[in-house]
């Protein structure tokens, strides 16, 4: 039998959310990558709701995702938190792990932070760099709106500003506020789950990519389709494959992360303060 993950099933999805966060009406959706999830912590009158008590949600099982959806408030603004997601590297199609987004606009959200953790190609970043997304490459085979087009989702979503650049222009800002150093570049989202050949990196690298991970481009494509405005922050935890010739591990991935995850926590909690600011709200 198909797997529902329509807009009717993301509707059937808030519902079971709301039963258990009924007073909170969230603006806007984080999604919290690997090793990034300490930012969770830090909601306030935060209702958590693991990923099996959610219609349409598999468990998580990947080392570094709690594996919940969290409804509360951060920077002074109601927001809903993936702390954990869905890899089609674990064998799920697509739609299912740009299905929370969906779950998300149903919620209410009309904004989306993404996060992620990348491996760095550009020698203009270091490991510990954030990296503001200005752009994406989707290489990952396949694309989250193939099939039926769902109700209110567009069915050949612009893209040309995928990642919105008021957004960006605020966190951009607020990283500067806070003295905390954001890089910029576009992020290429490859399968996995094995990391790349160095043959594959330098491949990236001419086709303008300077971070490279394995999640995070279907999220985006299906908010967009719904009207979502973006911004996303990858936080580089490694050299890509033969850019320094040292091996790769998913250890230094998540040591990488706690190491930053201070800085990361700072900028995604003031820029939500900044952009709920009216004058920066309508930024477009």
């Amino acid at each position: 039998m198909k797997t529902d993950y329509s807009t009717e099933a993301a509707v059937k999805a808030a519902k079971a959310i709301r039963k258990r966060a009924s007073s909170q009406q969230p603006a806007i959706g984080i999604v919290l990558g690997s090793g990034l999830g300490g930012l969770s912590k830090s909601i306030g009158n935060a209702v958590r709701i693991p990923f099996g008590d959610i219609p349409g949600f598999p468990e998580a099982t990947v080392a570094g995702h709690e594996g919940a959806v969290i409804v509360g408030s951060l920077g002074g603004r109601e927001i809903v938190a993936l702390s954990g997601r869905f890899h089609m590297y674990e064998g799920h199609p697509a739609a299912l792990a740009a299905f929370p987004v969906r779950v998300f606009h149903a919620l209410g959200a009309h904004d989306l932070f993404v996060s992620n953790a990348a491996g760095g190609i550009s020698p203009k970043l270091a490991v510990g760099d954030l990296m503001m997304i200005s752009d994406h490459l989707n290489l990952m085979g396949t694309n989250p709106l193939v099939g039926e087009a769902q109700e209110g989702e567009t069915r050949f979503p612009d893209m040309t500003d995928a990642y919105n650049p008021g957004l960006r222009w605020v966190l951009r800002t607020t990283a500067e506020k806070l003295g905390i150093t954001l890089r910029e570049g576009v992020y290429a989202g490859l399968l996995g789950p094995s990391y790349e050949t160095p043959s594959e990196v330098k491949m990236l690298k001419l086709l303008g990519a300077d971070a490279v991970g394995m999640s995070t481009v279907p999220e985006v494509i299906v908010a967009r389709a719904l009207g979502m405005r973006v911004v996303g922050v990858s936080c580089i935890t490694n050299a890509a494959a033969g850019v320094t010739g040292a091996a790769l591990s998913h250890a230094e991935v998540l040591e990488t992360t706690e190491r930053v995850s201070s800085a990361f926590e700072s900028l995604v909690t003031e820029f939500l303060v900044r952009s709920a600011a009216p004058q920066l709200s309508a930024v477009r």
